[in-house]
């Protein structure tokens, strides 16, 4: 954790320094399942260990000006990259953490990791212009085959990028 911690805080001072809008964070899972050897299974653990270390990481970042955009990512990369998976969860941790919106915590929207949720139209609004500080569009091929590296150009997939562009811009963003 320890490390995780430097790690997020030499991030957010690079991102400072290079002017960026926000710091996209892919929060990790199961430590040690990305080197295929996790140190526990216990992903609801991980969870919290991730609410955590965001938490901490949030103060640094208040201090240097620069928020944080939790990014979901699909639920096949639940055990080694980032446990949360669905914008529902990455909005949960931002009413946690910033309860008053402060612009200090938000999400980054990559169409390709959320656009198989029920949830997305109803989830967009609730982030909110406030809160939506990132979106990312590219396709999901049909078929995938490697589940990080296979993103499609727009039109290439079967994503509804239309519709989802509709629900970001009616937040305002």
């Amino acid at each position: 954790l320890a490390a995780a911690l430097e790690d997020n805080r030499r991030a957010i001072d690079e991102a400072a320094t290079l002017g960026a809008s926000c710091l996209v964070m892919v929060v990790g899972s199961l430590p040690g399942a990305l080197q295929g050897k996790p140190a526990y299974h216990d992903i609801g653990l991980a969870r919290s260990q991730v609410l955590d270390g965001l938490a901490a990481s949030l103060d640094y970042a208040k201090q240097a000006n620069m928020p944080l955009a939790i990014e979901p990512l699909h639920p096949m990369q639940a055990a080694d990259r980032a446990c949360v998976n669905t914008l529902e969860q990455a909005l949960d941790i931002c009413d946690a953490l910033d309860p008053e919106r402060t612009g200090a915590l938000g999400v980054a929207l990559d169409v390709y990791h959320v656009w198989w949720d029920p949830k997305l139209e109803a989830q967009i609004a609730r982030a909110g212009k406030e809160r939506l500080l990132g979106y990312h569009v590219c396709d999901w091929l049909n078929p995938t085959r490697d589940l990080l590296n296979d993103r499609g150009m727009m039109g290439d997939g079967v994503i509804e990028l239309r519709k989802i562009r509709g629900w970001v811009e009616a937040t305002g963003y």
